[in-house]
């Protein structure tokens, strides 16, 4: 069962920004290193936030790349800076390095409009549909490439998506079916 969302807690923005996001953990599974080097190779700033969680990683793959324009590091943001970050970006790039079981700020970028660029690892198949939501790719240079078709993306159907898919209504039916279903075994 997928999480959930209260979809009317992300505000829709229709048209984001030229800016690229990553959003999650400073750590080398979360790929900020490869967000970096992708919304470089494409000429688009990256504002990054999240917790820096390997001090090494930080401080080889991340810090030398910051300076405020190209690369924003905003630190651990919550609430309407989060909400704001989420749906402002161009794409959210979430080039993971492991099979994550989830991705609660996949989600929450979609709920603002904001497609996803994403590895083809753990849940990202069933979170991203290829084309409408934004793109499950295989490599880094398939990643850059994607950047560059985030415009194909209509924003409303991401909204739509997660409407559809992720809320906290849905989740909270499916654990109750999940439950009676037990019940009666």
């Amino acid at each position: 069962i997928h999480h959930g969302i209260r979809v009317d807690e992300f505000p829709f923005d229709p048209e984001g920004s030229e800016d690229l996001l990553f959003f999650g953990r400073i750590h080398p599974d979360k790929g900020a290193g490869e967000a970096i080097r992708a919304a470089k190779a494409t000429g688009h700033k990256l504002v990054l936030c999240g917790l820096v969680q390997d001090q090494g990683y930080h401080e080889r793959e991340v810090a030398p790349f910051i300076d405020g324009k190209t690369v924003e590091y905003r630190g651990i943001v919550g609430g309407d800076e989060r909400r704001r970050a989420l749906g402002a970006a161009k794409g959210l790039l979430h080039l993971i390095r492991f099979d994550e079981p989830f991705g609660l700020s996949v989600i929450e970028a979609m709920a603002c409009g904001t497609p996803v660029i994403a590895y083809r690892r753990g849940s990202m198949p069933e979170l991203i549909d290829h084309g409408v939501t934004g793109f499950l790719v295989d490599s880094f240079d398939q990643a850059v490439a994607a950047i560059g078709r985030l415009g194909e993306i209509d924003r409303s159907a991401c909204r739509r998506a997660v409407e559809a898919r992720f809320t906290v209504d849905r989740m909270a039916d499916e654990y109750l079916a999940l439950y009676d279903g037990i019940r009666y075994e």
